[in-house]
């Protein structure tokens, strides 16, 4: 991955955000810029290079991994030596949304008066939108394994079995089928379970006539997959078959009106009214989708009122859902490459009703 030409694109902009440097903290941000993927460490940068920091734990495999910026080791904190590095630094920049107030008091303590803080947002997150062909590779990789986790988990369904085993089987396949890691914990929710839109699995066993929806994913390389399918276990029930059948078609909607330039409000839109023309349209309580990479819940959002627009090359999920208490719920949602003509849905999972 050219992590020196994303470092770049976030000095060009510092600039116009009136900062002379930037502290990127976010860990996960670090990672996009550097490659870097312990659990300390923190990046400058400046519209003319970076440097990246780290505490003693950390030296050696920053080495292998962080490739381009000069690399510090500090003794306690950041804030140790990053005095030393600012000089000509009158505006440093830092992530408004992960920097506690605790920490803006002790890093502008660290810093003195010379040095004014600028809270910034959506500098490196705006990059991160838009996947290159190595990212998109990666994740179609992660959605691979999760497409292999579904097929073999059917075959391991049974009667009297209970969401959390049935959580566990899936944990397990999704890593033999290739997965580094879980993007999440499993959602495994049997029957009237299915209501809930974030079910715990618990120790409600499966019984006849049951539908059981999953919501999993793989990671690889720390990138996420993530799938929701909505099965029967046995002969559904009437109503439960009308609803899937409602949200195969109002995914299908949303899945024709993705294309580069459309909001995430037009695709949940497009989506959202086939569930309301069917009758259910106070029972569709999420947002239609979100963007995937290194978080399972990033940029571009899809949902009411979400102007975003949807740039070419960005993953986004389309996941509608219709739950109704007392009786279940169904959600079906793959991932899908942004287009300039539409999208590419990422995953091969049959995305009709199959009866167990």
């Amino acid at each position: 991955m050219d992590h020196e030409l994303r470092r770049r694109a976030v000095g060009d902009q510092l600039g116009p955000l009136g900062a002379d440097a930037m502290l990127v903290t976010e860990l996960v941000n670090v990672r996009y810029l550097t490659g870097f993927t312990g659990s300390n460490g923190q990046l400058l940068v400046t519209a003319e290079g970076a440097t990246f920091l780290t505490d003693g734990r950390y030296t050696e495999q920053a080495r292998h991994e962080v490739a381009g910026p000069d690399r510090v080791t500090y003794r306690r904190t950041v804030r140790d030596d990053l005095p030393a590095l600012l000089t000509g630094v009158a505006r440093l920049g830092f992530e408004a949304q992960a920097v506690t107030v605790d920490d803006h008091a002790k890093l502008g303590a660290a810093l003195g008066d010379g040095v004014a803080l600028v809270p910034l947002t959506d500098v490196v997150e705006r990059g991160r939108r838009v996947k290159d062909a190595e990212e998109l590779d990666i994740l179609r990789r992660a959605q691979a394994a999760t497409d292999g986790a579904f097929d073999r988990i059917l075959d391991v369904v049974s009667v009297g079995m209970s969401e959390r085993h049935l959580a566990r089987d899936l944990e397990r396949l999704l890593l033999e089928e290739g997965g580094d890691d879980l993007a999440f914990d499993p959602i495994v929710a049997f029957g009237e379970d299915a209501a809930e839109p974030h079910h715990d699995p618990g120790h409600r066993m499966l019984e006849e006539g049951d539908v059981i929806k999953l919501d999993f994913g793989a990671r690889v390389e720390g990138y996420h997959a993530d799938m929701t399918r909505t099965v029967a276990f046995g002969t559904a029930p009437t109503e439960l078959r009308k609803i899937h059948d409602v949200v195969r078609q109002a995914q299908q909607a949303g899945i024709d009106a993705v294309r580069a330039g459309a909001t995430g409000a037009d695709v949940d839109t497009a989506a959202r009214d086939v569930i309301a023309d069917a009758g259910y349209g106070d029972r569709f309580v999420h947002g239609l989708g979100h963007g995937v990479g290194l978080r399972i819940h990033e940029a571009p959002w899809l949902g009411a009122g979400q102007e975003n627009v949807l740039p070419a090359g960005s993953v986004v999920t389309i996941e509608p859902g219709i739950y109704v208490p007392g009786i279940g719920g169904v959600r079906i949602e793959d991932m899908v490459e942004v287009t300039g003509d539409g999208c590419r849905v990422l995953g091969t999972s049959s995305r009709e009703l199959i009866e167990l």
